[in-house]
Formats: structure tokens, C-alpha cells, sequence
């Protein structure tokens, strides 16, 4: 019979071999309850044997005894920051610098995930927990080694017959998203602020007094690099990395290793739209140099590791409630679905509203009414849910049904064959009769001043106007029965649509929610086609012989003016003197021939709104791009440009700013050509100055 001594010596071997197991390799080998019996049966021996309860025993798991505040330890080796790096060029002057210091070597860069916690550095002597101390002001933290001990996945005996003498490793203590919102219920219930985010919760949890209270809040870890080691040697940071959980650690699973820097970076955009998958919160990667011996000649700055870069992606996120699914009808009748949220800050606003994008997107992530759901801006602009949190659920969530009929009309509804959109099939759907309005009345299309959203709203619930063709009939005395509606700004409206029917066929077609044809591809069919008849008589092959238009797009604008309620629109539009053809366009008083140039706009601009410059560019004759490719020939970008920037360097465009754009069109250059010339002081040509951020 063993010892009581040796029972417990094995019962502490036994639980950190399953705790292991359970929360490093995610593959437990017992239930939690003979895991439980185990942990009690050592809790018995060492409370009536106080002497037998060791350092590292696991017991300690949930917490010793409080403390009474937390001293001051220097790390053995600096605990640095690192340089971020937000774009694809600055990744690559990080590169330029690295291989001018190793000239003509070979560098390999590794790339892991930056998960987003607290800094920490851990130190094992004889293969046992020590001391684990916060980053501190990098040459002194503060000792949490109580707090730390409660991580269920920090090892407290390496793993191994013959550990070294000394093995200090660097980490990142982080939660999980759901861990986060667990405790921010409890806080709810005990009528205290909620805490804002993972990371803040961990730091704070790491601070308590009280280890029992830390153990509460599942702490977790991964481990990263190493500090200062006795006994044993690396040449690579892969090797180290590799060792690290050979004896128990839990390193990342998501590690690359590359020789190119272009092949890190496509690398780091396949991660851009991933980071939001994880249970985890990350705000980018690291790019380290791999060799060891590379990094000793590099050496440090005065703050960080010379070695070493984190490419960070600027996202926004938060968690909240999903309490109703809203659908609205869009133009084309495409029903979509809105989540109707819990207030919750996100990017310095308050959020209550998100895409849900269409029906697939709510079936695949299986999103359901009264999730805990990820919300995120997509560039900062435009909150979307980004997934729910299953794990979180309590039983009364509800899987959303799609509705038979149109809320709007009652019409039935249609999916399409994959079931990825619904459509409502009234002819006449009010929703669709308004979203057509307000996108005719949009500056892209018809410029209607005067015809918002909310006039809108008020012509189609009054009767007074049902389709486009009925904003041409309208007479002031009809007006001036609308609420909130006087004689001069009824008469502005009439004047601003009067207005409208000069603008050409580009225009038009913009407006006339055609499957598939926005603004460029309006301008773009206006020019080909000239008039709105041959447009009309125009066959599917010959659609698809205009620039850009591809066989589904031909198919379905062929379809929709084919259709005879179109084709009626149409000529009620030509009866009121609406003009349908695309006679060369007086250029704007100065303005230069753009000859079909290629433009993309990206950034924020001192004097034009997207619409207002994308305008002018397609007057001038050139043509206006969401996208970058070998095919652009200007990107005009303005402050805080981002990736269409990045892909515009990485391809050779040449890139403006607003001054040389203007310069190019004739304001403020010689010859047109691309110049850092100051901004005229006139307005720009037909175009309306306005701030505004384009993306």
C-alpha cells in the first residue's frame, strides 16, 4: 500500500496529466466527475496533511488563501513591446530593414496570432512553477504567481523526465468571449457595470486580491517565447515553440512560417475576415524572425525588439443581445433581414441595429432570436452580426422563420433556388415602390433636391405618387396638402424634379433599380448603347459584348426590360419628357477628357462626398471603380486610405491626392498632369463640396 505521502504525490501527477489533457490538447481521457473525485480525494489529504500539499499541487487551482497586495519582481530579461504595422507597406519597409541588416541571408519569418490579453512572463525552476510576474513597465511586474496558478491550462510541472534547470516562457493571459459575457451576467444580477471587453477582465482578474475570486473568472493561456533558460539551447523560434509544448504548454496552433514577405502578407489577409471565428479575442498577427542567432544581431531599440512587428487589423467589436429579427423589402423586392439589438457601444457609437445580409448567411451560422451575438464595423461604418455564441444559449432561443408573405404587402414569397434571398412577388409592393423612389432621388442617379427619404414616405403613403413616372405629375396645390410642407420648399421640389429629366439616359438607368446596374454600369450602358431603344432591343449577346457585363448579367437586365411593366414605366417616363439618350455631355467649364482613365477613391477628401466625385469623374469621361486591379490606372486617395491603397502600391498605380486629382482635371496643374499643386480655392467642377469619408 502507498504512503499517504506517495497517494498524493500520484493524485497531483494524475490531475495535471488530465487537466493537460482536457484544457491544452481539448481531448479529456476521463469524465469531469471522476476528474472532480480525483481533485477531492487530494483536497481531503491535504487538509488533514497541510505538509503534503506542494507548490504545484493542483488544488491550488482554485485558489489559496487572499493576499495581501502583490510585490515588485525584475525580469530576467526585458519584457519589450512591439512595433505595429497597420498597412501592407509598412509590413514591407519592416522587411527593407531587416534585410539590409542581414545582407544576403536567408530570413524566414514565423507568423502567429496576436491574441489580444495581458503580457506575462512565467519562470519554471527544476521543472516547477515559480514565479509568474505582469509586463510591468517591461523591466518590473508585479507578482500574480498566486493568480496564475489558477489558469487551468498553465502547466505548474513541466511535463518530462529531465526538465531544465531554469525555463521562463512569455505568454498572453486572455478570456474567451463567452467567459466574458458568464461574468458580465453575474454582474448584471449584482447591479454592477458590466466589464467592456476580454482583455480589460483578465488584467483586472490577474489584480485580485482574492485568488478564489480569480479562479472564478477561467483564466486562460498561450505561450509565445521564451525568457531567460538554463539547460537548454534553440536555434530557431520554431524549435523553441515546439518545445514549449513538449512540455505542457499551450502554444497556438495557428503558426505559419514564411521566406517571402509578400507571401506573409497574403497570408495576413486570409486571416482579415477569420479573426471574428475565433472564441478568442485577437487584434491582428506577429511576424517574428525565425532564426535566434538573426534576432542577437538585430538586437532591441529602447523599447522594442528590432526582430519583430505585429500587423494589426482595425476592427471593432462587441457582444450583445439579438432580440428580433426585422425584415425590410428592398428595391428589387429582396427581403432583408435586420437584428434588432441591446444597445451596446461599439467604434464611439451607440449600436441597436446590424445586418444580417440575407437569408443563407442566417441559416449557415445558424443565428437565432435571443442569441448572444459578435457585432462588428465593417470599416468602422456599417455594424453587421458576425456570429452567435451557441454555447451561451439557455433553451428559449428561437431559429428564425422566413416569412411566407411580404410584411409589407402580403404578397407571397419566393426564395431563389439556393434559398440564399427571398423575394417578395407584389408587383406593387409599397416597400419596393419607396426604396425605388429614394434610389432614383439619390445624387448618383436623377439628383433630386429636396426628395429624402422621409418625402418619400409621405407621396407613397398619401397616394400621390405609386411609381416613378407619377413624380413628373405632381402639381404644387397636391404639395402643399403634405404635413410640414410650405409653398417654397413644395416649390423646390417640383423645380429639383423638372431638373431631373435633363440628366440623360446614365442617369436614368441608375435609378431604375435594373438588376445588377449601379452607377458605373449605368454610365457604362448609356455610353455603349446610346439610347434607351436600342437599349431595349438589345439581345442578350449583345449585353454581354458592353464592357463589364458578364453572362448573368446580361440574362437578368435583359429579363427586366423586357418585362412589360417596365417597358410601360419606361414610356411613362418618355411622355413626360423625361430624356432616354446619352448625347455627348458638355464638359464642366475647364474640366479635362478623362478618355475612359480607370479611378478608384479611397480615404477621406476635403471636398467631395464619394457620389459627388465619382459624378464628376464619369462627366469627364472617365470611368469610377470600387476596386482595385491592374486595370485602374489612378487611385485618389485621401487620408486615412486603407487597403485599396496598399493594392494600389503593391501594383504600380499611380496613386493621388485630391490636389494632383484636381490638377489632373484641369484645376490646378500644367498639362494635366499629376502635380502636389494646392487645392483651388473655386468649386470643383460639377461637383458639390461636402466632407465625407470614402471607402
Amino acid at each position: 500500500m502507498p504512503s499517504i505521502a506517495q497517494r498524493a504525490e500520484e493524485l497531483c501527477k494524475l490531475l495535471n496529466y488530465h487537466n493537460h489533457k482536457y484544457y491544452v490538447e481539448a481531448k479529456p481521457e476521463i469524465s469531469d466527475r471522476e476528474f472532480d473525485r480525483l481533485l477531492d480525494e487530494l483536497k481531503d489529504i491535504e487538509k488533514k496533511h497541510p505538509e503534503l500539499q506542494a507548490p504545484d499541487s493542483p488544488t491550488l487551482r482554485v485558489g489559496g488563501a487572499p493576499i495581501a497586495g502583490f510585490s515588485t519582481v525584475t525580469h530576467r530579461v526585458p519584457l519589450l513591446s512591439i512595433d505595429n504595422t497597420y498597412s501592407a507597406e509598412e509590413l514591407k519597409e519592416f522587411d527593407k530593414r531587416i534585410r539590409k541588416a542581414l545582407p544576403g541571408e536567408k530570413v524566414t519569418y514565423v507568423v502567429e496570432l496576436k491574441i489580444d490579453g495581458v503580457a506575462i512572463s512565467l519562470s519554471y525552476e527544476k521543472g516547477k512553477f515559480a514565479l509568474g510576474a505582469t509586463r510591468g513597465d517591461g523591466e518590473k511586474g508585479d507578482d500574480v504567481t498566486a493568480n496564475l496558478k489558477t489558469v487551468r491550462d498553465l502547466p505548474l510541472r513541466l511535463q518530462g523526465d529531465k526538465p531544465p534547470a531554469l525555463f521562463e516562457v512569455r505568454g498572453e493571459i486572455y478570456m474567451t468571449r463567452e467567459d466574458l459575457v458568464r461574468v458580465n451576467e453575474e454582474q448584471k444580477k449584482k447591479g454592477r457595470e458590466p466589464y467592456a471587453n476580454p482583455r480589460n477582465l483578465a488584467a483586472g482578474s490577474l489584480k485580485l486580491l482574492d485568488p478564489k475570486l480569480c479562479a472564478e473568472r477561467r483564466l486562460r493561456l498561450f505561450t509565445y517565447g521564451l525568457g531567460g533558460v538554463d539547460g537548454i539551447e534553440f536555434k530557431s523560434h520554431r524549435a523553441s515553440l515546439e518545445q514549449m509544448k513538449k512540455l505542457g504548454f499551450p502554444v497556438n496552433p495557428n503558426v505559419e512560417a514564411f521566406d517571402d514577405i509578400d507571401q506573409v502578407m497574403q497570408y495576413a489577409m486570409t486571416w482579415e475576415k477569420k479573426l471574428g471565428d475565433l472564441p478568442y479575442e485577437t487584434d491582428g498577427l506577429v511576424v517574428k524572425v525565425d532564426d535566434l542567432e538573426q534576432r542577437r544581431r538585430l538586437g532591441n531599440t529602447s523599447k522594442s525588439p528590432r526582430w519583430v512587428t505585429a500587423y494589426k487589423f482595425e476592427q471593432e467589436q462587441a457582444i450583445t443581445k439579438l432580440k428580433e429579427i426585422e425584415i425590410f423589402v428592398g428595391k428589387n423586392g429582396v427581403l432583408t433581414p435586420r437584428a434588432n439589438l441591446e444597445t451596446v457601444q461599439l467604434a464611439g457609437t451607440r449600436v441597436s441595429h446590424a445586418s444580417l445580409h440575407n437569408a443563407d448567411y442566417v441559416r449557415t451560422k445558424d443565428i437565432r432570436v435571443g442569441d448572444t451575438v459578435v457585432v462588428i464595423k465593417a470599416g468602422k461604418i456599417i455594424p453587421y452580426v458576425l456570429r452567435s455564441e451557441p454555447g451561451l444559449r439557455k433553451g428559449d432561443e428561437k431559429p428564425f422563420r422566413w416569412p411566407t408573405t411580404c410584411p409589407v404587402c402580403s404578397s407571397p414569397v419566393k426564395p431563389d433556388e439556393k434559398k440564399v434571398f427571398y423575394y417578395c412577388t407584389g408587383k406593387n409592393c409599397v416597400g419596393k415602390v419607396k426604396k425605388i423612389l429614394a434610389g432614383y432621388a439619390k445624387r448618383g442617379a436623377m439628383d433630386i433636391e429636396g426628395l429624402g427619404d422621409e418625402m418619400v414616405e409621405q407621396l407613397v403613403d398619401s397616394g400621390l405618387v405609386k411609381s416613378v413616372p407619377d413624380l413628373y405629375r405632381l402639381t404644387l396645390d397636391q404639395l402643399l396638402e403634405l404635413e410640414r410642407m410650405g409653398k417654397k420648399s413644395g416649390q423646390n421640389l417640383l423645380d429639383g424634379i423638372v431638373a431631373s429629366k435633363e440628366r440623360g439616359l446614365g442617369r436614368v438607368l441608375a435609378g431604375l433599380a435594373i438588376p445588377h446596374v449601379g452607377e458605373a454600369v449605368a454610365d457604362v450602358l448609356a455610353k455603349d448603347f446610346g439610347g434607351i431603344d436600342e437599349l431595349l432591343n438589345a439581345s442578350v449577346d449583345r449585353l454581354m459584348q458592353v464592357e463589364g457585363v458578364g453572362p448573368t448579367m446580361a440574362k437578368d437586365i435583359h429579363a427586366h426590360l423586357q418585362d412589360a411593366a417596365q417597358r410601360q414605366l419606361i414610356e411613362d417616363l418618355r411622355a413626360s419628357g423625361v430624356k432616354l439618350t446619352a448625347e455627348a455631355k458638355a464638359k464642366p467649364k475647364g474640366g479635362t477628357d478623362l478618355g475612359g482613365k480607370s479611378f478608384v477613391v479611397t480615404g477621406s477628401l476635403k471636398n467631395y462626398e464619394r457620389e459627388d466625385i465619382e459624378t464628376l469623374i464619369r462627366d469627364l469621361g472617365g470611368k469610377a471603380s470600387g476596386s482595385v486591379s491592374k486595370k485602374t490606372d489612378y487611385v485618389v486617395a485621401g487620408d486615412k486610405a486603407g487597403s485599396k491603397l496598399d493594392k494600389a502600391k503593391e501594383l504600380g498605380v499611380t496613386v493621388l491626392t485630391e490636389e494632383e486629382f484636381e490638377a489632373l482635371i484641369g484645376k490646378g496643374g500644367k498639362s494635366g498632369k499629376p502635380t502636389a499643386a494646392a487645392p483651388a480655392k473655386s468649386e470643383p467642377p460639377a461637383a458639390k463640396k461636402k466632407q465625407g469619408t470614402l471607402f
